[in-house]
């Protein structure tokens, strides 16, 4: 069946697949601890998860303080569709935010706001205490801090299994090398879009983690300190978060963004599907669909298009070279030749 068959027999059932699809599960539900028995506890355990979420979706550590969301710190149940508490200690607060009018709030209040399609993040992480070394594996109960934490920050987690191979590849002078290439060779089984390259040290009762993060050929790198190991690894993730946010965050009708047009080729049902899924934040409108290539009109930044369009796994084509101008027929040359066909002037791709 044509493609454009397709999308007028099954439009109403894509668009409810795109509302629900999630790469990042339990984006809008947030725990935090209650510090303190109470009213008053509860009430500012669950600010402390407001401004956890908003975080999250903006990756702006100031944007939870906006002027524009007073209304909604003073009263965060209007975008609370669940509450609840897990027992401690401590005792913990359990937040379902409703997807939709959080995401409409803030975007009322001008926030620019990383979407749920995240690159998956393959994290070898190095464990140096007084105990000895260990390279945290899938499974292991030492990977729990770790998941804790990304899902806290908003961040798809993947582990190695850190078998006896992986252990050698692992080490203190490879996590902490500039040259990613040991790791990336022992991480193309796991196909995460991201490799996060961590080594944890104790010392005087404190720890430290030093963090390298390769997206592609860019790099993103530092140091941070913690109390313990899972105030470590919330630290890590929340420094991920700071960094990778920036390439994603969309604020539609921005001064920095414009009106782009994308084509797509290799287009079918399914993709149709996961394609309005990714591109949902920038506006998108469909301009023209012809056979299996369909061409959008959207709203926001180039690179945060091709960035988020590379973690769908897309693949970027060259800009079409233009056509050669039409020759004169040398029978009859006064007749009016054919205009060559003005080259696609936007960002194309294919799957």
């Amino acid at each position: 069946m044509h493609l454009r068959k397709y999308l007028a027999v099954g439009c109403l059932a894509l668009f409810g697949l795109c509302a629900q699809a999630e790469t990042v599960s339990s984006l809008y539900q947030v725990r935090e601890p209650v510090n303190g028995q109470g009213a008053e506890a509860r009430t500012e355990a669950t600010g402390k998860a407001l401004e956890t979420l908003v975080l999250r979706l903006t990756g702006d550590p100031k944007a939870a303080q906006s002027p524009a969301l007073a209304g909604l710190r003073k009263d965060p149940q209007q975008i609370i569709s669940q509450f609840g508490f897990e027992a401690g200690p401590p005792e913990t607060v359990l937040v379902d935010f409703d997807p939709g009018s959080t995401e409409r709030t803030l975007r009322q209040a001008g926030l620019a706001l990383w979407g749920n399609n995240r690159p998956s993040i393959l994290t070898w992480w190095l464990n140096d205490s007084i105990e000895g070394s260990s390279l945290v594996g899938d499974g292991q109960s030492s990977a729990a801090p770790l998941r804790r934490a990304a899902q806290h920050r908003g961040l798809p987690l993947r582990l190695p299994l850190a078998d006896l191979n992986e252990q050698l590849v692992g080490t203190a002078k490879n996590l902490e090398g500039a040259d990613p290439a040991p790791l990336r060779g022992a991480s193309e089984r796991y196909g995460a879009d991201a490799l996060l390259a961590v080594h944890a040290t104790e010392a005087d009762g404190k720890w430290q983690g030093t963090w390298r993060l390769w997206l592609g050929e860019q790099l993103e790198q530092g140091k941070v300190e913690a109390a313990d190991q899972a105030a470590l690894a919330d630290a890590v993730m929340l420094a991920v978060s700071s960094r990778l946010a920036p390439r994603f965050v969309t604020r539609p009708g921005a001064s920095s963004d414009m009106q782009v047009q994308v084509q797509v080729q290799g287009m079918n049902l399914a993709r149709y599907a996961e394609l309005g899924r990714v591109l949902e934040p920038y506006g998108a409108r469909i301009k023209l669909v012809e056979g299996d290539t369909m061409t959008y009109k959207v709203t926001g930044n180039s690179d945060q298009l091709r960035a988020q369009l590379g973690l769908a796994k897309l693949q970027e084509l060259p800009a079409e070279s233009p056509a050669p101008a039409p020759g004169t027929d040398p029978a009859n040359p006064g007749a009016t030749q054919a205009v060559a066909p003005k080259p696609f002037n936007g960002l194309r791709f294919r799957w």
